[in-house]
């Protein structure tokens, strides 16, 4: 396991075994406390059914490690999909952390590719907005990648003008 994927484990496990929040190790890998990104944990059962997924796009917290921590506990307990993970479920989880690219406006489809981009869409005024990873199960099409993201935002893409923007990531797990 990754020191990422790791720390999100380790997150996980103290906040629902003791309700602490943990900080990031001393020694922990220098990139990773200081870089700043969007970071998604994905949270899945043994056989890969998914558990909780919960992300920034852009960054909120002081670093990396911090991101992960902070969004490993919301996967773990506020993905509204989801009953809170309960002590019971901790030995069957396995982690994968996701850090985001800087995102990048798009004008074309033609310049998604689901199995490399991840894609925000958002109304023009920002106020709904939906993201869905890259290179996720069943998604081979930019229509379904757009579909399941305006889904997820509450746009209906027959009545809403969308903004499109791309990402990549760099998987942990």
């Amino acid at each position: 396991m990754t020191p990422l994927a790791n720390l999100a484990k380790q997150a996980v496990e103290t906040y629902i075994t003791t309700k602490k929040i943990i900080k990031p190790p001393k020694n922990f890998p220098s990139t990773f406390l200081k870089k700043r990104a969007g970071v998604f944990v994905t949270i899945e059962e043994k056989d890969q059914e998914l558990r909780g997924c919960i992300g920034t796009y852009l960054p909120v917290r002081n670093n990396i490690a911090e991101e992960t921590i902070y969004n490993a506990i919301a996967a773990a307990t506020e993905d509204y999909r989801f009953m809170p993970i309960q002590k019971s479920e901790l030995p069957n989880l396995t982690y994968t952390v996701s850090i985001l690219g800087q995102p990048e406006q798009i004008l074309d489809i033609s310049d998604l590719n689901p199995k490399k981009y991840g894609v925000i869409v958002s109304t023009p005024d920002r106020l709904k907005t939906g993201l869905l990873l890259p290179d996720l199960a069943g998604v081979d099409t930019v229509e379904k990648q757009i579909i399941i993201a305006c889904q997820k935002a509450g746009i209906n893409l027959s009545q809403e003008k969308i903004v499109l923007y791309r990402f990549t990531t760099e998987k942990y797990q």
